[in-house]
C-alpha cells in the first residue's frame, strides 16, 4: 500500500487538477478507485443524517447507486452515517444484505456483489459516508481493511483542507471546468421539499419522505421528481398526484 503521506498529496493533487472535467468529489472518487482494489466509490457529503448536500461518484453506476440509496432512505450509507462506524458487507446475498429489502436488488442488478460504507468523520464532526462497491464478493479483512482506513482517513482530511482553504461558496468549490454546479449541489431538492411544505402543510422531514417515496412508487430518482416539482410540472397533493 502507498505511503499515507504520499497518498494524500496524490489525492490532493487530484483536488487541484483543475484540468479535469469533473467537480472535486468525483476527482476524489476517481483517486480512491485507483488506490483501493475496488471497482466504484460514492461520496455524499452531509449537513446531518437526514440530508445529502453534496455527492460525487467515480462513475456512472457508483453515482446511480448513491442516488437510489438516498431516494430510499435505506443502505450502508445511511447506516454509517447514522451510526459512525463502517458497515462492511462482503456478500449482499448472504444475510447481511437482507437489512435493506428494496436498495439490495439494485446492488445486484448493477452488478455489483460487495459494498462498503465508511463514515468520513473527526471527532464529533461527521461530513458525510464514502461508498465502496465491487463487482466480486469479498470481506475487507487485514491488510486490505488496513489499506481503506488510511484511504478513508486521508478524503476525510482532503475534504476538510479543501474546504477550509478554499474563499468560494460550496457550488464554486464543487465545480470544474465545464461541470454543472446544479447537478452537484441538492439545490433542486432542497426547493421542491419547500414546496412540498407549503402545498401540504407539513413538516420539512415528511415533505422530503413524501418527495422520496413518490420518486420509489414511480422508479425515478429523487432529483428527477424534484425537478418536475421545481419547474411545476409535479405537484404532491395529499397522497395524489397532480
Amino acid at each position: 500500500m502507498s505511503d499515507p503521506g504520499r497518498l494524500r498529496l496524490e489525492l490532493r493533487a487530484l483536488l487541484a487538477d483543475r484540468s479535469r472535467d469533473a467537480s472535486v468529489l468525483e476527482r476524489l472518487c476517481v483517486g480512491v478507485v485507483s488506490a483501493l482494489p475496488v471497482d466504484g466509490a460514492a461520496i455524499s457529503v452531509t449537513t446531518d443524517a437526514a440530508v445529502r448536500g453534496w455527492y460525487g461518484a467515480s462513475g456512472p453506476a457508483a453515482a446511480h447507486l448513491d442516488d437510489f440509496q438516498f431516494t430510499l432512505g435505506e443502505g450502508p450509507g445511511w447506516d454509517a452515517v447514522r451510526c459512525g462506524h463502517p458497515v462492511l458487507v462482503g456478500d449482499v446475498t448472504g444475510p447481511a444484505g437482507h437489512r435493506w429489502p428494496m436498495f439490495t436488488p439494485a446492488v445486484l442488478t448493477a452488478g455489483f456483489q460487495a459494498i462498503f460504507a465508511f463514515p468520513l468523520q473527526i471527532g464529533a464532526i461527521r461530513l458525510g459516508v464514502l461508498d465502496l462497491v465491487c463487482a466480486r464478493a469479498g470481506a475487507l479483512d487485514g491488510d486490505g481493511l488496513a489499506d481503506t482506513l488510511i484511504v478513508v482517513d486521508v478524503v476525510t482530511l482532503a475534504l476538510i483542507d479543501t474546504v477550509a482553504g478554499d474563499s468560494h461558496g460550496p457550488v464554486d468549490l464543487l465545480s470544474g471546468p465545464g461541470s454543472d454546479a446544479s447537478g452537484m449541489y441538492r439545490a433542486e431538492i432542497h426547493q421542491a421539499t419547500g414546496m412540498v411544505i407549503a402545498q401540504l402543510g407539513v413538516s420539512a422531514q415528511e415533505a422530503l419522505a413524501r418527495l422520496r417515496a413518490h420518486a420509489y412508487a414511480a422508479g425515478r430518482t429523487a432529483d428527477e421528481v424534484a425537478r418536475d416539482i421545481v419547474a411545476r410540472r409535479l405537484r404532491l397533493d395529499g397522497d395524489l398526484l397532480r
